[in-house]
């Protein structure tokens, strides 16, 4: 016999949030964004806004915050008609740039063989760890 449930949303007990995941792993906040030009959100998750520091260099504030800055931060990048994709990468070498509330990150792509911090068009950071 299968149980099927079919729900539009479920919330905690007192129906102000979400249920806390147990024993499961999941993002905590994404985006989907254009890094070229003026820098927009396609869509995203738990993303109260994006700021474009220069060049492949952008800060992503959560709505909600993470419990610590100890979070991961991972991605992928890319441009049409480009052969080789990039990455989304966290703080290059100071922990200040990974607070609990943004993150400041770099999009790095290759190119002819040079690795550099560059604009992308389609840009993917995903964040996993405990929220506060």
């Amino acid at each position: 016999m299968t149980s099927v449930l079919n729900v539009d949303t479920i919330a905690d007990k007192a129906g102000t949030g979400p249920v806390g995941l147990t024993k499961q792993v999941a993002a905590k906040a994404y985006a989907n964004f254009n890094g070229t030009g003026t820098a927009a959100v396609r869509d995203s998750f738990n993303l109260s806004s994006l700021a474009d520091n220069g060049t492949g260099d952008f800060t992503t504030s959560f709505s909600s915050s993470f419990s610590n800055n100890d979070y991961t931060v991972g991605g992928t990048t890319r441009s049409p008609g480009v052969a080789s994709g990039g990455v989304y990468n966290g703080p290059s070498d100071s922990d200040s740039d990974q607070a609990t509330g943004s993150l400041r990150g770099y999009t790095i792509t290759t190119t002819s063989g040079s690795v550099a911090v560059a604009d992308v068009s389609y840009c993917f950071p995903q964040f996993i760890g405990d929220l506060a």
